[in-house]
């Protein structure tokens, strides 16, 4: 079986008027379907520019991105891209939101419409179809982002910290509704987070970046015990908090190396 996304040593370096800069450096790694695998790292060590190359968004420029065995060259309707922020439009209702990427993609359709209502009735939003995004909470406008990127069926979801701005008890909510509707889907999903249980608690598998440049540094296969679980049960088991503690090391130890002086003392 093909992996849903392949990685095969992707390099991307910024040019500005200032410079050059290496963001990324030979990044090879694959994901399989119905795979969930978290990234985790410092700020700045290219994360989001993995979740872009990946979508089609920026070509590397060194290094192939393929999904199920298909070079990646422009925006792919296989995959969906979830942000931090819910970009939904002010002037438009819930329904007329949810129905942009069908627009885009011309499957403005009958089954496809169903499936739309299906979705919004599975994450709870049933009965607001006519209200406009300044009349829900900021987690239930998530839960309408999330509902909008199921609606185009895409076989690969990038998750770009979905529930970074949320309250934590919002946040624990959306984790268990992502999971179970990813799960009974199969659904294959990369999610970029800061949080390091958010990634254990979710994730079959975490990759460990560092920065300057950006590069995977460490795997951790999360025990299947914890992957069957649900993420706020998962958080219970009593191996999440040595993982927890195990990956915590991990970026502290990246950290401390960057802060190092070097032979002349800088």
């Amino acid at each position: 079986m093909k992996p849903a996304v392949a990685l095969e040593g992707i390099t991307q370096v910024y040019v500005t008027d200032s410079g050059a800069s290496l963001a990324i450096d030979r990044i090879s790694f694959s994901v399989a379907p119905g795979e969930f695998v978290s990234l985790v790292g410092p700020s700045g060590c290219g994360k989001t520019t993995v979740l872009s190359t990946i979508a089609g968004l920026i070509q590397p420029t060194q290094g192939t991105v393929k999904l199920f065995g298909e070079k990646v060259e422009s925006p792919s309707e296989k995959v969906g891209y979830m942000l931090q922020q819910d970009y939904l439009f002010p002037w438009r209702t819930i329904w007329q939101n949810l129905m942009i990427g069908l627009e885009l993609t011309g499957r403005l359709t009958g089954p496809h419409k169903e499936y739309a209502s299906h979705l919004l009735e599975e994450i709870g939003l049933a009965g607001t179809e006519q209200l406009y995004p300044s009349q829900l909470s900021g987690g239930m406008r998530q839960r309408v982002a999330l509902a909008r990127t199921l609606a185009t069926e895409p076989e690969v979801l990038l998750l770009d910290e979905p529930f970074s701005a949320l309250d934590y008890q919002t946040k624990l909510q959306l984790e268990e509704l992502l999971s179970h509707t990813l799960s009974i889907r199969g659904k294959t999903a990369l999610l970029v987070t800061h949080d390091i249980s958010e990634a254990v608690a979710m994730s079959d598998r975490v990759l460990i970046m560092g920065r300057n440049p950006g590069t995977i540094r460490r795997e951790v296969v999360i025990p299947h015990e914890i992957r069957e679980a649900a993420p706020l049960k998962a958080r219970e088991h009593p191996q999440f908090h040595p993982l927890f503690h195990q990956i915590w090391r991990e970026l502290e130890s990246e950290e401390r190396q960057e802060g190092e002086p070097d032979e002349n003392g800088e």
